[in-house]
């Protein structure tokens, strides 16, 4: 039996112990505060909030460097030669990562790479469902990996709603005028990932508690989501009372078991802090 390593970065917010769990093997990404530069989830995800009260500017992010990717593929092979890696890379469109890990694969024959065109608790679904198929079938030969991957990157599914559009305008993702008029309106676009690229689809209206709730209805009808699970992400200050409306909601839709994530540094720095996300699988 050849074993076959999974491989993502920190931008999927996997958890140490999720990672530990199913044997996951987590690539930094970056954050840099003016020249100080970390790995990613090396720190508080409060720093990101902090550092932007105080200086009114956002950390700068980046992905995953080839020396990144080569320490964590050296580490592997030598602790498992036979073993296979199959690297399940953040959404390719919005980084550097993807790139990173093929000049880092280079000459290895044992590595293969794809894109989950996902981010964040998306790009999380897609890994563990495939380190739990993984765990049922043992045998399963790199070929027959790659296709079950493929078939659960087709079928993940993600958005998340900002509470506000202050980080977004900061970065220079959405203009002041549409900041202003969001606040004002109290309105929260719908950001869905889509074929890798992050797209507003939807406006919600109205106070987060109701419309994170409202979500939650409106996306698993609008994709017909698997019940087993439904993957949940925060980033800092959301509010208890949300968290309480988002899975009552779940719970009044179907869903068995919700996972809890908070974002670290980099799914922090571009949604902002009291931001919330859901991800699942379509039925098949």
């Amino acid at each position: 039996m050849t074993p076959i390593i999974l491989v993502a970065e920190t931008g999927s917010d996997i958890t140490p112990g999720l990672a530990l769990k199913y044997g996951i093997r987590i690539v930094p990404m970056h954050v840099t505060f003016d020249n100080e530069t970390l790995d990613d989830g090396s720190f508080p995800a409060e720093k990101i909030r902090d550092y932007y009260q105080q200086t009114g500017k956002l950390p700068k992010t980046s992905g995953s460097t080839p020396d990144d990717f080569m320490k964590i593929f050296d580490e592997i092979h030598e602790e498992q030669p036979d073993a296979k890696i199959l690297y399940l890379a953040y959404s390719a469109i919005t980084t550097c990562s993807y790139q990173s890990a093929q000049i880092a694969a280079e000459g290895r024959d044992y590595i293969t790479a794809i894109d989950t065109k996902q981010v964040s608790v998306g790009q999380a679904a897609v890994v563990v469902a495939m380190a739990e198929e993984l765990q049922k079938n043992p045998q399963m030969t790199i070929e027959e990996a790659v296709k079950k991957a493929e078939e659960f990157i087709a079928r993940a599914k993600m958005c998340f709603l900002p509470d506000n559009l202050e980080f977004l305008c900061a970065g220079g993702r959405v203009s002041n005028a549409a900041y202003i008029g969001s606040r004002i309106l109290n309105l929260h676009p719908c950001i869905e990932i889509l074929d890798g690229k992050l797209i507003a689809t939807k406006k919600y209206r109205g106070k987060m508690v109701k419309v994170a709730a409202k979500l939650i209805r409106d996306y698993e009808k609008l994709y017909n989501l698997r019940k087993d699970l439904l993957w949940l992400v925060h980033t800092v200050g959301l509010q208890d009372d949300v968290r309480q409306s988002v899975e009552q909601a779940a719970r009044e839709s179907g869903f068995k078991e919700v996972r809890w994530i908070q974002a670290a540094g980099v799914i922090t720095t571009h949604g902002g802090p009291a931001a919330f996300g859901m991800a699942g699988l379509s039925v098949e």
